[in-house]
């Protein structure tokens, strides 16, 4: 799990734009690095394992001091992997929300409206059907069958998360969808 995350993650910040691997691993890491730490161990091997695959070119370029800066591209072959995965993504990418979260990051990497909405439908799809973190038999439970205030919490918290999400959802599909329709809504950031 952690690789196929990783890699798009690679993959989508340099369609952006060429990067050294430390400049890499700093914003992979900004990304993800609260679902677990990008190690050297890790960044470097995958990033070998792309460049043998073709999807990156390292180049040496003038770095700001004496020492040359190898930094990073995105071959063609990079960028047609890239918007496969953000095409079609695998059920795991549309059901696990630190998956979900990478994916979306660079979902605008793919030019057509159309396909982006294709994959907003497949989260929205998985969102609308009823689930929780407890079950009694096959019903899911909700918050207010728990006397625990932490399960309570945690029940309330996701549902405000999963509805917000929703909405958002709901509104950007149909945006794609329909160009004459009026522009997304957005929310200042919450001090």
């Amino acid at each position: 799990m952690m690789a196929t995350m990783l890699e798009l993650a690679m993959l989508g910040f340099l369609r952006e734009q060429p990067l050294h691997g430390y400049d890499l691993r700093r914003r992979v890491a900004a990304l993800m690095g609260h679902v677990r730490p990008v190690a050297d161990g890790t960044l470097y091997p995958a990033i070998k394992r792309m460049v043998t695959a073709g999807w990156l070119i390292r180049k040496n370029e003038p770095g700001t001091a004496a020492a040359p800066r190898l930094m990073l591209y995105l071959t063609a072959e990079g960028r047609d992997e890239l918007e496969q995965r953000l095409r079609e993504p695998d059920e795991l990418d549309i059901s696990d929300e630190n998956r979900w979260f990478v994916l979306l990051a660079f979902l605008r990497h793919l030019n057509e409206p159309k396909e982006q909405a294709a994959v907003l439908r497949r989260r929205l799809a998985f969102l609308e059907e009823p689930t929780s973190f407890f079950y009694e038999g096959d019903r899911p439970m909700g918050a207010e069958e728990f006397d625990d205030p932490f399960r309570q919490g945690l029940l309330i918290i996701a549902h405000a998360t999963s509805q917000a999400e929703l909405a958002w959802l709901r509104a950007t599909i149909a945006a794609l969808e329909d160009p004459d329709s009026p522009p997304l809504q957005t929310h200042p950031p919450q001090a």
